[in-house]
């Protein structure tokens, strides 16, 4: 099993390659330009080939034709520039100027925006944009007060338990040898109310840890699971996704104002469109990645009614804990009333993706 699954796992490797090849080829003047007056480097955990990298090198070249190649963006992917705390360090000194990050990241600029990664709070993504309408404007302006400019939303999307051994209960969860990212307060506080002893690792250092068993489970969206090729050292998934792991780009204030007074709303308004489309593919990419997973071998855990309540009472005692801690009961409030009526009006501070 485990030799079919991996030669699956090439052969997917094979056809996003071929699926990359077959793209049209960048215009041949596009490799020869020169560096824009003012070039933007961002860094992300992001591999080389997703979608999300195609989608910053099509905001690069968007930007550069609307303002004359002034402005343009150098990408580094992959965690070549390190893990999302030493990027923003080296964005502090300059050696950057801002990067793609989940929420880990941006919680580290502004805490209160893990407000929308609380577990078990969303079950559909209608909820989670009536979040970000009630909240988003508020979440930026906290961004921008924490010294950056967010460029735009994105989503790393609901996050799955992938792991050797079937996870079905908190007793399960409990046994199991889970990965936490090194540094993420929020998935302590989810650790620490489950009861589980987890292993801090950089995100660089989970698949060397899969395979020598430091730890046997992980969290993950689909489509990180499936890039990130995790899923050829588990056999199991739990079917029910534990949280939803927001997304953004952002760049340092400093480096938003080098821009020209007259190009900033041009490349504000092709990174909101262009972030919004990609969250869209992302959605998409999520379900069919998942398939994708199941078809390599990776088993269907299912939990029971019972258990799936025993699960969000958890996260309820989670949303608690951290009040206080990473964000205000006032703020809490409002992204649970958009959960609990996601039609409804009332926003506060909104804005959409």
């Amino acid at each position: 099993m485990r030799r079919q699954r991996e030669s699956r796992a090439t052969i997917l490797g094979f056809a996003c390659l071929a699926s990359a090849l077959a793209l049209p080829a960048a215009p041949l003047h596009a490799a020869k330009r020169p560096k824009p007056k003012v070039e933007l480097k961002i860094a992300t955990v992001a591999p080389e080939g997703t979608t999300w990298m195609k989608v910053m090198r099509q905001i690069d070249n968007e930007v550069r034709e609307a303002t004359g190649n002034f402005v343009g963006f150098k990408v580094y992917p992959n965690s070549s520039q390190g893990d999302e705390g030493v990027v923003l360090r080296k964005i502090r000194a300059g050696q950057l100027h801002g990067g793609g990050l989940t929420g880990r990241g941006l919680g580290m600029i502004a805490r209160e925006t893990r407000v929308v990664e609380l577990p078990f709070l969303f079950d559909n993504y209608e909820q989670i944009d009536a979040a970000y309408e009630r909240v988003g404007e508020r979440l930026a302006q906290l961004l921008h007060d924490g010294g950056y400019t967010l460029l735009g939303w994105a989503e790393v999307g609901f996050v799955y338990l992938f792991s050797k051994q079937p996870i079905a209960t908190q007793s399960d969860l409990s046994s199991a040898k889970m990965w936490l990212w090194e540094g993420d307060p929020l998935a302590e506080a989810f650790y620490r109310q489950a009861q589980v002893a987890p292993v801090p690792l950089a995100v660089t250092d989970v698949m060397t840890s899969l395979q020598t068993r430091l730890i046997d489970a992980v969290y993950s969206s689909p489509y990180a699971c499936l890039g990130l090729q995790w899923f050829t050292r588990v056999q199991y998934f739990t079917d029910v996704p534990i949280t939803f792991a927001s997304g953004a780009v952002v760049v340092s204030n400093k480096a938003f104002a080098r821009i020209p007074e007259e190009h900033r709303e041009t490349v504000l308004r092709i990174c909101r469109q262009r972030f919004r489309e990609l969250v869209e593919k992302t959605r998409v990419q999520n379900t069919e990645s998942l398939d994708e997973i199941v078809a390599n071998g990776v088993e269907r855990v299912e939990v029971s009614d019972a258990d799936l309540q025993r699960f969000r009472d958890i996260g309820r005692r989670v949303w608690e804990d951290q009040t206080g801690a990473l964000y205000t009961q006032e703020l809490l409030d409002l992204v649970l009333g958009a959960a609990e009526n996601p039609g409804g009006g009332n926003t506060v501070g909104g804005g959409s993706r």
